[in-house]
């Protein structure tokens, strides 16, 4: 950018700093202001709201420009960086009134939507990720994943699905990657992220390395056990990387990384989150098992929960190590409202312990810390006489910090000002000299009073008084009424329309001594502070390991309070392969049901020996992917270390639960219903173990019948027969289907159960043995609202295709005729016959038992003997028949 000869030395270093950041929202500090220009100014207009006007830069040019206060910079940051811009924050390095000329500007923060630290930018019971993705290929990745905001910082490698998988689990705010990978990341995964690009050269091994062991301050990586993630390091070190350029520089809160092993949690594509409704989307105002299982008093314990939904353990010691503090917590009554109401009080400790080494705390914030660790030692004095041994570990690596938690109740004042700017924050008898400044100024103040009335009683000036004006300070204010009185040694400063104002040698000496003590007073406040600011950067470890902590008790509370107030049972998790689940029912279903309303309860078992693959058939809407779900959800919550919505669960340890549930387009990535529906159930056959649950809804009935009956037939036969013989649960239209359990062992047919009442249907929402040959489809278009004249239109078409034997068993149709096999008419040909409302008679419309005399009549008549007259006649008969 050339500089114009005609711009001011102010747009001169506008425009050199905006170089430096082409691809972001420059909001420039000019006195009070934070100023935009050009481009800027018109994005920061339009998504801000604010007034756009025109700079003269001192010639015919002329540039855009909008600001806003300096102080409302939170009021309309967040709102730049949620519409999805980057912004860099340029404020003023120097002290105007110190400067002669242009005062020096520089970037003191970039905000991106993975980088944001301010409250309004986040959610207080989400993560805010910043994720990076190393392409090492098309189907190899490093990953990782940090939030800035709290020091959490993960470090994976493994394949498209897993980093597909890991995308949907984090839902990181943005995503870094090699800059010529932007169409193979689309092509990939969607577009679903917002994204940034890095250079090549920031994804070398070497470098990352470097980058990482400069940051921990460490030789070797060994120590955080992720020394062998070679990919998932670099990932890692570009993270770092981009924080640094974002003018990030103070990252002490970053303490180390954790590892995720694909193989050390039950494994759940991100089809199955979205189908189990596990989460929801930012936006989501749906019922997810999210919202149902967080009773979690804190936030620490809310983002915790989060994770533990899409990460559920798989080693049954662990499982029931939480199930079993679980089970102690809901008999130890006083023990869990004791807990819950120390954590409730200890406030968001991971991110308030974030924002020390980013000088972003306040002293409000600081004495919320101490109260924090202060409520970590009660914690730990309940936890020490515990009898679970679990809770004790957990006990145990709290660490109350106790010295700095009494020193910071000792130098804060009791209820502190959000903010260093306002002062009176530091307690008094923690520093002898501010304590002497304090008492000049409030002396000080008592003089000038004095004063006052001192110079009134001598002048004989009743109505004298003292003021202050940022002009000159303090004053004597007279009217003009008494301006005789004035003595000759006074001086006089400004004349106003009723009175005048004068300055004496005596005001001058006491208001030197005020405002000086006011500013020191500001001054050691804030190296106080600052000193306090630095010894609480020695416990930015244990403090968050103490988050982690309570973190996980409150997870395991909230287990609790739902086990007791909404009759959750505690499963038991075995090394078997029978799953078996009495009287269960939906989590998020029986939650949200309408007052009055009972969940009906289901029992499921399925094993390896005579009950493999249930083939679950029954109406519309009667119930049967709610009892998919359900299997799914409550096999899911007892790998949480979760009790469970069932009189009895004995569930195996699973590895990995797979769900096709209902139909969803890719339209922006060209592919129908059908097709994402056969790439999700190709997932599910190439992936499947002998732990893995299988639970198919529906599957091929995006295509036509006969199509879809194939592929489901196919799928059920392949799972029966796969050597690792995964327990399956395949819900169905395709009636068909239930000829299976006569040619396949371990296949058993299940139906909802239904009763008609009259002409309506009355969904039982009960499961029982055999196959169901009815969907109910057209008194679902009823209960719907569909036009009575469509209802029975379609009750029309189905009496004419069922009277064509649609379902006729055997026979493959014949694609040049149009027939099957056997002779009869295809789907297609009969539908062909059915036209539009009729004018005619139809031989349908005729009574079944004139049309059956007809059928006799005709059967026994011999065409080859039959002469014309009696052809005839026959037809006369079979007309008056009719009528």
């Amino acid at each position: 950018m050339s500089k114009s000869s005609a711009d001011t030395p102010l747009m001169q270093q506008h425009k050199a700093i905006k170089q430096r950041y082409p691809d972001a929202i420059l909001l420039f500090r000019v006195g009070d202001f934070y100023e935009t220009f050009g481009p800027d100014a018109i994005i920061s207009s339009q998504v801000l709201g604010i007034t756009l006007t025109k700079r003269n830069n001192g010639a015919a040019s002329s540039s855009e420009l909008a600001g806003f206060p300096h102080h409302a910079l939170d009021t309309y940051l967040h709102k730049l960086v949620k519409a999805g811009y980057r912004v860099a924050i340029c404020d003023q390095l120097e002290d105007p009134k110190m400067v002669k000329g242009i005062v020096k500007r520089g970037v003191t923060e970039m905000v991106t939507p993975g980088t944001a630290t301010n409250e309004k930018l986040l959610e207080h019971h989400s993560n805010n990720f910043l994720g990076s993705l190393y392409f090492i290929d098309d189907n190899q990745f490093g990953i990782a994943f940090l939030d800035i905001s709290t020091g959490e910082f993960f470090v994976a490698e493994g394949d498209r699905e897993y980093a597909d998988k890991l995308l949907q689990s984090f839902q990181p705010s943005e995503v870094l990657f090699q800059r010529h990978k932007q169409k193979q990341f689309k092509e990939l995964f969607g577009a679903r992220f917002y994204t940034y690009t890095l250079d090549e050269w920031i994804f070398q091994e070497t470098y990352a390395q470097e980058t990482l062991l400069k940051h921990f301050q460490t030789h070797s990586l060994k120590g955080f056990g992720v020394d062998d993630l070679s990919t998932g390091l670099v990932a890692a070190g570009a993270i770092i990387h981009y924080l640094k350029d974002t003018e990030h520089p103070n990252l002490q809160h970053i303490t180390g990384m954790q590892r995720i092993d694909r193989e050390d949690f039950l494994w759940m594509d991100r089809f199955t989150i979205r189908n189990l409704e596990l989460l929801g989307g930012p936006n989501s105002e749906g019922h997810t098992l999210l919202k149902v299982l967080d009773q979690t008093v804190s936030p620490m314990g809310a983002r915790l929960l989060k994770r533990w939904i899409v990460f559920p353990l798989k080693e049954s010691s662990r499982i029931n190590e939480r199930l079993d503090l679980v089970e102690h917590f809901i008999t130890q009554v006083d023990l869990r409202n004791q807990l819950s109401q120390h954590i409730r009080q200890c406030g968001d400790i991971e991110r308030l312990v974030s924002k020390i080494p980013l000088k972003k705390i306040g002293p409000r914030e600081v004495l919320q810390l101490s109260k924090g660790l202060q409520q970590v030692a009660q914690i730990k004095l309940h936890c020490d006489t515990t009898g679970n041994d679990y809770l004790k570990r957990l006990s145990d690596a709290l660490n109350p910090c106790n010295y700095i938690a009494e020193k910071i109740q000792q130098e804060l004042v009791e209820n502190p000002p959000p903010v260093i700017a306002r002062g009176s924050y530091i307690a008094a008898g923690v520093n002898a000299e501010l304590d002497d400044l304090r008492n000049i100024a409030s002396t000080g103040k008592e003089y000038l009073v004095q004063l006052q009335q001192k110079e009134a009683a001598e002048t004989g000036i009743p109505s004298l008084k003292i003021g202050f004006n940022n002009v000159f300070g303090y004053y004597l204010e007279v009217t003009n009424t008494h301006k005789n009185k004035v003595p000759a040694s006074w001086t006089r400063k400004q004349t106003l329309a009723n009175a005048e104002r004068y300055i004496t040698p005596e005001l001058k000496e006491y208001e030197e001594k005020i405002t000086g003590a006011e500013d020191k007073i500001l001054q050691i406040e804030a190296q106080l502070f600052e000193s306090l600011l630095n010894e609480l950067q020695d416990y930015l470890s244990p403090i968050q390991t103490n988050g982690n902590i309570l973190a996980i008790m409150d997870c395991l509370l909230s287990f609790a309070q739902n086990a007791l107030q909404f009759r959750y049972k505690r499963p038991q998790i075995h090394e078997g392969s029978d799953l078996r689940i009495n009287a269960g029912r939906h989590p998020v279903i029986e939650r949200y049901l309408s007052p009055g309303d009972q969940y009906v309860a289901n029992d499921i078992i399925l094993n390896k020996t005579d009950q493999q693959v249930i083939i679950l058939t029954g109406p519309n809407m009667s119930g049967k992917s709610a009892l998919l779900r359900q299997v799914a959800l409550i096999t899911l919550m007892a790998h949480m270390g979760c009790f469970v919505p069932a009189d009895e669960a004995i569930l195996p340890v699973t590895d990995k639960i797979f769900t096709r549930v209902g139909a969803s387009d890719n339209l922006s990535g060209g592919e129908s219903t059908f097709m994402v529906e056969m790439n999700e159930t190709a997932s599910i056959i190439n992936n499947v173990t002998s732990r893995s649950l299988i639970l198919l809804d529906e599957i091929g009935r995006g295509t036509s019948t006969y199509d879809g009956i194939s592929i489901a037939w196919s799928i059920v036969e392949f799972l029966h027969q796969a050597p690792q013989q995964p327990l399956t649960l395949f819900a169905t239209h395709y009636h068909e289907l239930n000829e299976l359990e006569n040619n396949w062992q371990r296949v058993k047919n299940f139906h909802i159960t239904n009763k008609e009442v009259g002409n309506k249907i009355i969904f039982l929402r009960k499961l029982a043995p055999g196959g169901s040959t009815h969907s109910f489809g057209i008194h679902v278009a009823r209960m719907a609202g569909m036009p009575p004249v469509l209802i029975n239109r379609a009750n029309e078409i189905l009496e004419q295709l069922e009277s064509k034997h649609l379902h006729a068993a055997g026979g493959d149709e014949d694609s040049k005729t149009g027939r099957t096999s056997s002779g009869e008419a295809s789907l297609s040909e009969k539908v062909k016959d059915l036209g539009g409302p009729r004018m005619q008679l139809s031989i349908f419309d005729i009574h079944s038992q004139t049309f059956d005399g007809i059928r006799k009549m005709l059967e026994g008549i011999d065409i080859n003997r039959l002469t014309p007259v009696e052809a005839l006649l026959k037809l006369q008969e079979i007309k008056n028949m009719i009528q």
